[in-house]
């Protein structure tokens, strides 16, 4: 913060007014969620529009010019935010399209440096290693702002999942470029940085997976003192594994990602409260980011960057991503429609903004205009791709009805004393359970419906009980039959009584099968 005036000791007054100023600007953006969701447009539009009109230009003048600072709270909100999208990606989605996704995040982000360099280099006249910056900066999706949106996009869930996992994923090799090209001196030979991208992408995605299934085993097998801990204790593993991944030189992003995701579909016990846990911590670190990043904006110095910028996002929307997209994808045959609605669908968002901070703390020349840029760009273009995405998909077919078959949200606490589980869930809108008898379920041998809460009274079922929308269940189960127990639960909520002769059995209706 630039001030003039002698520094005060802090003292509680100042502590008092911090955390009130901090507390009504979290109102005002939590507020601004319903905005962001009834608009269709990603909420970092709004969050950076608060941080703007707090700053030095705006009703606030804050004048904050701390990029080291900025970077450092990005990367541990972007931890906080891919753990988040982690935890909530289904592995039965993604499974099919991680070969797709993976040629996105090496292929896909090459050919779009490649082709946004160049467009910068010689359209806007920038020096090749500011032109390389520019375009290893735009070309990661932001995890943030392609969670946000394509959850509340109906789309086939094969593009869901690679777009998912593409944003999830390509934030390492970006990260390793633009660390390169922010470099003092030569930048390293091509083949050099491939060599190291591959590496560190492998040693990430090593310790993800190994920190998850660790963490997994124990959080299924050890009994906490209170349910509270268990959203505590999914996210630390999860930030465990992103540091035991940049401490040994590997992709600490990826690991976090794929340590969430295996958490995620584990079956953890109290699941939806640790869901919600981490969406609470996804959404203010997201609110945290953007309203800092919209702090270090000077609005007033944006002028001649304007146009660069726009023509900048103008090839990385029109040209580099699509042609990376088609490359990318060309071993994998898939309809032009699908790969249309992946141009479009490349939603950037903080993710470029906090790597546009890296050349300014390396000291590169012109780095304030690099940022300034990848500013204004990420800004623009996301207002006009993430409203029409939409429209978008209904045009080109792909918009699906979400009318699905709701699942089942099953909390499970463990008994270990008595050497069981206690599952409760309730009876969504969408689910095939509602007219189902109790006996119908055909729960295995060592678990039982013990009790039926609807209406706000609670009754021990008979075996012809007929169960129904909005019925809470409590089912005790031994702890050999806890798995089969849920599987059955979730194959009835998704086929009804008839689960297993229509083909809809509870063996792949969630986790790792």
């Amino acid at each position: 913060m630039g001030t003039t005036r002698r520094e005060q000791p802090l003292t509680v007054h100042h502590l008092n007014q911090l955390l009130l100023v901090c507390s009504l600007v979290l109102l005002v953006a939590v507020a601004a969620v319903r905005i962001s969701s009834r608009s269709g447009l990603p909420s970092l539009l709004v969050y950076l529009g608060i941080g703007v009109a707090m700053g030095q230009d705006g009703i606030g003048d804050v004048h904050f010019d701390n990029a080291e600072l900025t970077q450092v709270i990005g990367y541990a909100a972007l931890v906080v935010i891919l753990a988040e999208g982690g935890l909530g990606t289904k592995w039965k989605e993604i499974k099919p399209g991680l070969p797709a996704a993976s040629s996105l995040a090496i292929v896909g982000v090459s050919v779009s440096v490649g082709v946004t360099a160049t467009a910068a280099h010689y359209l806007i006249g920038l020096e090749w290693r500011q032109a390389l910056i520019i375009g290893a900066v735009v070309s990661s999706t932001d995890a943030a702002a392609v969670f946000s949106v394509l959850r509340k996009v109906p789309l086939p869930s094969r593009v869901t999942g690679i777009l998912e996992a593409e944003s999830g994923f390509n934030d390492a090799p970006v990260v390793i470029l633009v660390v390169a090209f922010s470099t003092a001196g030569p930048v390293d030979h091509w083949y050099h940085l491939v060599g190291e991208i591959a590496l560190e992408l492998a040693i990430g995605a090593l310790i993800g997976l190994a920190v998850g299934f660790l963490g997994a085993y124990g959080l299924r097998h050890v009994a906490l003192p209170a349910s509270g801990l268990y959203p505590i204790a999914v996210m630390a593993i999860a930030v465990t594994a992103y540091a035991a991944g940049a401490l040994a030189h590997g992709s600490g992003f990826l690991a976090v990602y794929l340590a969430a995701m295996v958490l995620g579909n584990a079956k953890l016990p109290h699941w939806p409260a640790t869901r919600g846990f981490a969406d609470g911590l996804g959404w203010i670190a997201q609110i945290g980011m953007f309203v800092l990043l919209g702090l270090l904006v000077t609005p007033h110095e944006m002028g001649d960057d304007i146009w660069p910028a726009l023509v900048i996002g103008l090839v990385l929307t029109m040209v580099a991503r699509p042609l990376s997209v088609v490359l990318a994808l060309l071993p994998f045959r898939m309809r032009w429609q699908e790969q249309a609605l992946m141009s479009w669908a490349g939603l950037r968002g903080a993710v470029p903004i906090i790597l546009a901070t890296i050349p300014m703390v390396s000291g590169i020349e012109e780095s304030r205009r690099i940022f300034n840029i990848v500013f204004v760009l990420v800004v623009v273009y996301t207002l006009v791709q993430g409203p029409t995405l939409p429209w978008l998909a209904r045009t080109l077919g792909l918009s699906t009805s979400d009318s699905e078959t709701a699942d089942l949200g099953i909390e499970s606490a463990p008994l270990e004393r008595l050497r069981g589980h206690l599952l409760s869930l309730a009876i969504p809108d969408g689910s095939k359970m509602h007219g189902v008898e109790i006996n119908e379920l055909r729960l295995p041998a060592g678990a039982a419906v013990t009790l039926v809460v609807r209406g706000g009274e609670s009754f021990v079922p008979l075996p012809t009980t007929v169960l129904r929308r909005g019925d809470e269940l409590l089912v005790v189960a031994t702890d050999p039959v806890r798995d089969a127990a849920e599987r059955r639960l979730r194959a009835v909520g998704q086929g009804g009584k008839l689960a297993d002769w229509l083909g809809t059995g509870g063996d792949r209706a969630q986790g790792w099968g």
